[in-house]
């Protein structure tokens, strides 16, 4: 991707997040009552420090899916199909990842992009560099709300599928276009409306 290309690439994402913000924030306030009805007493948005673009650590958003104590010894863990630790209302805006929504803020904010590698935890992080160290280059491009790695090898629940992954956004980073981006995000929200698990 040239230097004009990524200038459109950012005013795309900017774009549609200010949009895609206006058409579904009724849905999210919907989400948001639903996550404070089962539990007055805590966060309805859940914020996590990950690693993003040039390596600078951001805050990611995203409606709480879990227990507040979720990570009450502060070890990072990883999440798993089928995880206790999850809420009623979070699971099932797990399952359809609409718990993404607040991330559109991010984007509009310019720290992520509609498409590019997942951010990822510095806890982490040390662990698959000390596999591969070729993690760094993901610095190079915005981390993404959608993934060519996340779209073909789901969710993450151990350092092996972390590598798996790694190489498949390193994949992606060698061949990345405006079209390559398109397609991405056409086949994920495919993905969603028919409820594939990913």
């Amino acid at each position: 991707m040239n230097a004009f290309e990524r200038v459109i690439k950012r005013a795309c994402d900017f774009i549609f997040a200010l949009i895609a913000l206006l058409i579904f924030w009724p849905v999210m306030v919907i989400i948001a009552i639903l996550i404070k009805r089962e539990d007055p007493s805590g966060d309805v948005i859940f914020r996590q420090v990950r690693i993003g673009y040039k390596g600078k650590p951001f805050t990611l958003y995203k409606f709480r899916s879990m227990r507040m104590d979720a990570e009450k010894d502060n070890r990072p863990q990883l999440y798993s199909d089928g995880d206790s630790r999850l809420t009623r209302v979070g699971a099932f805006i797990r399952a359809h990842h609409l718990d993404e929504f607040p991330q559109l803020w991010n984007v509009l904010k310019g720290e992520m992009s509609f498409v590019g590698p997942r951010p990822e935890r510095q806890f982490f992080i040390d662990q698959i560099m000390e596999r591969n160290p070729d993690y760094v280059r993901l610095y190079a491009v915005r981390p993404g709300l959608f993934s060519y790695a996340t779209l073909y090898n789901g969710y993450t629940d151990t350092i092996e599928k972390m590598l798996g992954r790694l190489r498949m956004d390193l994949e992606y980073l060698d061949n990345y276009s405006l079209f390559t981006d398109v397609k991405i995000i056409t086949l994920t929200a495919i993905s969603i409306i028919f409820g594939k698990k990913f």
